[in-house]
């Protein structure tokens, strides 16, 4: 799989721009503050149909303006498709070769897309929220099912939440109708466990081998936090020992008037020498640490549908020494598209120059090199 070309219409800093890619390496280069990160944006948000770093849609729209429209043309074996994202103040419309697409599940699974990105050091050290948000993206690239199961854990987890709030403490409150929700809850979080748990041994599986190849050590790996660990996933009566769980904590819900269990609570750590990196690891180490995940996931990728994703590297290289560059380039190599940005080719090997397709941007258009 990779991006052949995009279109930008007023996202950003870009009036109007297009762009050509080549299926290995293309360097984005150029001064700081002049697009190269937005233009990386805009492809992450071709994939996935949201920033990677920005919760508000509207914001990607150039200032002053009231529409954005993003479209590229991306080859999957030997299929051309064309998607369209078309952003408004209160409106997104999406399109695969002129279709319209209703369902974001329907549409974020079709572009395999990991990107690497400075700010990513929020995902160590930022909060139990980011790294839920970033491992639900990842999955829903893997499964559109994920998607919508958790669209619909997400909405049974506000229904059950509102009746705690509302009924609690009327004498009409409805045992049998919260008994029916938790139990439909359940459902949801059963298959949202064993998807996050399943990714998170894959994970740990590759980052080992890629942690030894590229940095000489094999001690990185994520530890996933849930309420049901102590249940065996396979266990066939995890249904019944979840609702148990429920009912143990029946008193502290309706006290706090929440859900006090699942997997909006789950977190995420990433361990590093048997010490977590968020309180013990230096920026260097969560810096590397995040890029073995971005490494591992590539493998993910390829292990569920037969296909490498496209990598985008914002700025990586500046902050590796030699020695880790080129390990870095030999485990790339021209296997996967990679899409790189840097202030300065100096920061990368003339070989990797030479084989690559180079992009030069200046104030938010394509400077011809």
């Amino acid at each position: 799989m990779f991006l052949k070309s995009i279109k930008l219409n007023n996202f950003r800093n870009y009036e109007q721009a297009n762009f050509e890619f080549l299926p290995n390496i293309n360097i984005i280069y150029g001064d700081n503050a002049q697009g190269k990160t937005n233009l990386l944006e805009s492809i992450y948000f071709l994939a996935v149909t949201k920033s990677h770093h920005s919760f508000l849609d509207n914001k990607l729209i150039k200032d002053g303006l009231d529409m954005l429209k993003v479209e590229g043309i991306v080859k999957n074996g030997d299929i051309d498709n064309t998607y369209l994202i078309t952003l408004s103040q209160n409106k997104k419309n999406l399109k695969i070769d002129e279709n319209s697409v209703k369902k974001v599940s329907e549409y974020i699974s079709n572009i395999n897309i990991i990107i690497f990105y400075p700010d990513d050091l929020n995902l160590i050290k930022g909060s139990p929220n980011d790294r839920r948000r970033y491992i639900n993206v990842e999955l829903s690239q893997l499964s559109s099912k994920y998607f919508e199961v958790l669209s619909e854990y997400n909405k049974l987890l506000k229904i059950r939440n509102d009746y705690l709030k509302k009924y609690v403490d009327r004498i009409d409150f409805d045992e049998k109708y919260f008994e029916i929700i938790t139990e439909h809850l359940v459902d949801k979080i059963i298959y949202i466990y064993k998807m996050r748990n399943k990714y998170v041994e894959k994970i740990n599986h590759y980052c080992k081998n890629i942690s030894l190849k590229i940095f000489g050590n094999e001690n990185f790996y994520i530890n996933y936090i849930n309420d049901f660990k102590q249940y065996d996933i396979n266990d066939q009566d995890l249904k019944n020992k979840i609702i148990n769980e429920y009912k143990k904590n029946n008193y502290k819900e309706r006290k706090y008037k929440n859900t006090i269990l699942g997997p909006h609570k789950d977190d995420f750590e990433f361990i590093y020498n048997n010490r977590n990196l968020k309180f013990y690891g230096s920026q260097g180490q969560q810096r590397l640490g995040i890029l073995v995940l971005k490494l591992s996931e590539i493998e993910i990728f390829n292990d569920y549908k037969n296909t490498k994703p496209i990598l985008l590297l914002d700025d990586v290289f500046s902050e590796l020494d030699n020695k880790k560059k080129n390990n870095l380039l030999f485990y790339i190599n021209n296997d996967i598209q990679t899409i790189i940005t840097t202030t300065e080719l100096s920061n990368l090997n003339e070989e990797l120059i030479n084989r690559a397709n180079l992009i030069k941007i200046k104030d938010g258009k394509k400077e011809e090199v």
